[in-house]
């Protein structure tokens, strides 16, 4: 299916992470003393090559959009909040803002299909302008979007992820901006996984238990009336997802087409991965999972992806917020194999 698409993942470098590994087993402590951090700088090798490239220049991209679902009352805020909230990032007032400054990261901002007219922000080169629609339709009521839509938010991902890497980026991180988007992402785990909206659907903003059985309800309304194919991603994606979720697909695609890592976030962007690696199932040695989220569909999603979070710091924000934390402890696993010594090379009798 990625072939259709115009993209093109490559096999991983076995021989890079081959090499990677051995000098991760010989490096000057205990074998494997840095635990998960060698892993972090092996699947790195993998995917980039070895010696593994410079990893200081790390972009999270924040994928915006509106959901015509909120129309059911499953978030705790109107719709409007979503152009509200774009403007905070672009302002750097928001939690991305903070957490990617404190990283070093830099962030860039997308409207993939929000109501607000993002104009100004986008002549200003504060917003990259990839909208799809204004907005999808009420899921519960219509397909979320068209499935010519569908793929167009996958193919204006994927550029993205190629311009950065164009660019000189080396990781990536997936981030998100939609009032009422953990519904559709719990959507999207419920036919991916099989398992009912009840058990995955999570309080996302803040809401109460009223809510909260109101948005299970949605969501298994909404997937009964649209029957989306879980075998088919571009149909899930066009049923029951979201532009922000279709973008997010797409930038993991052409990141790891261009071999640069890509960090994933959380229930939103895992929603995106699992499309995308239904796309491309070789996605998952691109991918790492930055946190666990306490939304529920999280962790189904990651269990069917086959990836564990790095941290687990019982948060929900969203945005990148996680991917700002993780990607520093990714790095560090580079650079630990690329900058401390082995045995040998220090001239330190081995065990």
């Amino acid at each position: 299916m990625a072939d259709r698409l115009g993209i093109r993942v490559p096999e991983i470098d076995l021989e890079g992470r081959r090499r990677a590994h051995e000098r991760a087993e010989a490096l000057l402590m205990p074998h494997r003393a840095l635990g998960k951090l060698l892993d972090f700088g092996e699947k790195v090798a993998g995917i980039a090559g070895f010696p593994t490239p410079d990893l200081s220049r790390k972009v999270i991209v924040v994928m915006a959009g509106d959901h015509g679902v909120t129309e059911e009352g499953v978030s705790a805020y109107p719709s409007e909040v979503t152009g509200q909230m774009v403007h905070g990032f672009t302002a750097g007032v928001a939690g991305i803002n903070v957490l990617s400054r404190h990283a070093g990261i830099g962030v860039k901002v997308v409207d993939m299909g929000c109501r607000a007219d993002l104009s100004a922000l986008v002549a200003a080169g504060a917003v990259i302008d990839a909208k799809v629609g204004p907005g999808t339709a009420n899921m519960r009521r219509a397909p979320a979007m068209s499935r010519e839509q569908s793929v167009l938010c996958i193919e204006r991902g994927a550029a993205i992820a190629r311009t950065l890497a164009a660019e000189g980026t080396r990781m990536i991180g997936t981030g998100d901006m939609g009032i009422g988007n953990t519904t559709p992402s719990a959507a999207i785990a419920s036919v991916t996984t099989g398992r009912p909206a009840s058990a995955l659907a999570g309080r996302g903003t803040g809401i109460d238990d009223a809510a909260l059985a109101r948005k299970a309800r949605v969501i298994e309304e909404s997937i009964a009336a649209r029957a989306p194919d879980p075998r088919d991603p571009i149909d899930i994606l066009s049923k029951v997802g979201g532009f922000e979720i279709g973008g997010i697909a797409g930038l993991i695609l052409g990141a790891a087409e261009s071999r640069v890592p890509v960090v994933i976030d959380g229930v939103i962007s895992t929603a995106g991965a699992v499309l995308a690696w239904m796309i491309e199932p070789r996605l998952v040695d691109f991918m790492f999972a930055a946190h666990r989220s306490v939304e529920p569909a999280h962790m189904a999603m990651l269990s069917l992806l086959g990836l564990s979070p790095i941290l687990d710091l019982e948060m929900r924000l969203g945005e990148g917020t996680g991917c700002a934390l993780a990607m520093p402890v990714i790095e560090a696993g580079v650079k630990v194999i690329r900058e401390i010594a082995t045995f040998a090379e220090a001239g330190v009798s081995g065990p």
